[in-house]
């Protein structure tokens, strides 16, 4: 059967040129030899100039996601080479920046590293697949035997429930894909700590593993402003704090309190649980299950105090037209921790809002800042962890962005 061949209109070829892997509808003038859902198409020129070749889905705004800009077969040797290349990519950073002990990692991140719609990320024995896109999902079986055999885990589990699916026209998908389902909870290690993780039902694949660099950060900056001559009293409010990791690494560092804050009383009682395998006293600690916004307007209106709170909310904007509202949830969230944090305390704040820039990001903190009546300084950018690469001609890949700012 002929290959299908996707014809772009007049001047629409610069994008393809320059790497991006995505072709809008738009940019299509028509489509030749009939392809099927989820087929691997030839992209020319409107004078018919090879340009590359993808996966083809109709019924998706993003009618052609990139595979290779070289005229070569998408065969199982293609998918097997680039598992390998991105794998590598991960081993080499490892051991050439000495990063800290760690058993969880991100293999492929999708189309940051050339597999669009594919993400793998290891739990220890256990990979956990996402199959985000429609030409993926017609693969996803043969992906899981190719990692099986590069990799050997115990198994391969799915967690391709989510929303992105829905706009290529597919349903959630969970289940075991290859070789031993998985036990409830598998316990991972992260720079000498320990954290259980729910792969089948947890945010995401389990764990929020782009955290990962920023937990550290947060771990190093209390760590090396502890006063070894007196008690120390310092506070670290964790605000949508998921399983706490943020909290276990302040308190590793020594703090005397961590709060967790967190709608979801499973993730709480993970965080507890988390606590406990780790050795910390319970007394230092304290969960509170509730809406963020809330307790935050609580805690101002109470008088509370905190040396550091970290703010790392769910994505707010799911697309351009909810940028506005997601910019009024950050900035309240952000007036009132800046209210809430000592003189000379830390603001540690994400989005991982993909439609919401870094630039507009700062200015939103600033704008809280301003109506906060505080001052404060930026003293470090913070982005995802280094095992979640940003392709250069990909910038809507850098969806995670953060500040550590110093209050006055």
């Amino acid at each position: 059967m002929a290959e299908g061949i996707i014809v772009l209109k007049q001047g629409k070829e610069k994008p393809v040129n320059n790497k991006h892997p995505w072709i809008f509808s738009g940019s299509i003038k028509y489509v030749d030899n009939d392809p099927q859902p989820g087929d691997v198409v030839q992209i020319v020129d409107a004078h018919g100039a090879f340009l590359a070749r993808g996966y083809f889905n109709p019924h998706s705004q993003i009618r052609v996601r990139i595979l290779t800009w070289q005229n070569e077969p998408i065969d199982t040797d293609w998918w097997q080479q680039k598992l390998k290349q991105s794998i590598a990519g991960r081993v080499a950073h490892q051991e050439a920046f000495g990063e800290g002990e760690y058993n969880a990692v991100r293999l492929v991140n999708a189309e940051n590293d050339y597999l669009p719609g594919l993400v793998v990320d290891r739990y220890g024995d256990w990979l956990v697949m996402q199959a985000l896109t429609l030409g993926i999902d017609t693969r996803k079986q043969e992906i899981a035997e190719l990692l099986a055999d590069l990799l050997s885990p115990q198994g391969i589990y799915e967690r391709s429930d989510v929303d992105i699916r829905q706009k290529e026209g597919l349903p959630e998908s969970t289940g075991l894909l290859w070789g031993t389902e998985p036990p409830e909870i598998v316990e991972i290690e992260e720079n000498t700590l320990r954290f259980p993780v729910d792969i089948r039902h947890g945010h995401k694949t389990g764990f929020y593993l782009d955290q990962r660099e920023n937990r550290g950060w947060l771990h190093d900056m209390l760590y090396l402003e502890a006063d070894e001559q007196t008690e120390d009293t310092r506070r670290v409010l964790n605000v949508f704090s998921y399983t706490g990791g943020f909290g276990l690494y302040a308190l590793a560092a020594g703090v005397s309190q961590v709060v967790n804050v967190d709608s979801s009383v499973p993730a709480l009682e993970l965080a507890e649980q988390t606590v406990d395998e780790n050795g910390f006293a319970h007394a230092n600690t304290q969960y509170i299950a509730g809406d963020a916004f809330e307790v935050l307007r609580d805690y101002t209106a109470n008088g509370e105090q905190f040396d550091v709170v970290v703010l790392d909310p769910p994505k707010f904007a799911q697309n351009k037209r909810q940028v506005k509202n997601a910019t009024r949830g950050y900035k309240d969230l952000n007036l009132h921790a800046f209210q809430l944090i000592k003189p000379g305390g830390y603001l540690f704040t994400f989005s991982c809002s993909g439609a919401i820039d870094q630039d507009l990001f700062q200015k939103v903190v600033f704008g809280a800042l301003a109506d906060s009546g505080r001052h404060a300084q930026v003293i470090r950018h913070l982005g995802s962890s280094d095992d979640h690469p940003v392709a250069l001609t990909f910038p809507e890949g850098a969806y995670l962005k953060g500040l550590i700012c110093r209050v006055w």
